[in-house]
């Protein structure tokens, strides 16, 4: 596929390695950000592979990859988001990790992690499926974060796959 050509060799790579480890585990995980989008098509090219999950996986893939941690998985808030939230290193690759992630809302609540088991698709990178999130989803969360560049580059995705399904 011809958007796949973004995405440098290292990174896919990379996600090729985290795939394959926590592909038999019992953890409820998909790639967000950039990368999902690329994944799926968009023009952008990702420097690092984002990866969301609950609090428990969060812990877990730090456990699992505890030889490249570069942050250590803890509750951070940024004001305006929060997760527990980590990072590692893998073969020069930033992954980081987000558990339970969420997102302020104008009313000031904050908004329920997502409900990944309901909203993870699967994208092929080679023989492997990637778990990804829902682009209704990334799109959404987009906009709330007041990213309308990748909240546009979600939008034109759904478009391209609507027209497809068409007759």
């Amino acid at each position: 596929m011809k958007h796949k050509r973004m995405i440098s060799q290292r990174l896919v790579d990379v996600l090729l390695r985290v795939c394959s480890e926590l592909e038999n585990r019992n953890l409820n995980w998909a790639v967000v950000g950039s990368l999902g989008l690329a994944l799926r098509g968009a023009p952008i090219e990702p420097q690092d592979i984002d990866i969301m999950t609950d609090k428990v996986g969060a812990y877990e893939i730090e456990r699992i990859f505890s030889d490249s941690v570069i942050s250590p998985v803890s509750l951070k808030s940024s004001g305006t988001i929060q997760s527990h939230f980590g990072a590692l290193s893998i073969d020069g690759v930033k992954v980081e990790i987000m558990g339970d992630f969420q997102i302020r809302l104008e009313n000031g609540a904050w908004q329920e992690p997502p409900n990944l088991a309901v909203l993870k698709e699967m994208e092929h990178v080679g023989e492997m499926s990637v778990p990804v999130l829902a682009l209704a989803w990334e799109h959404g969360s987009y906009l709330k974060l007041g990213r309308k560049d990748r909240a546009e580059a979600a939008m034109e995705l759904m478009r391209r796959r609507t027209s497809e399904k068409a007759p």
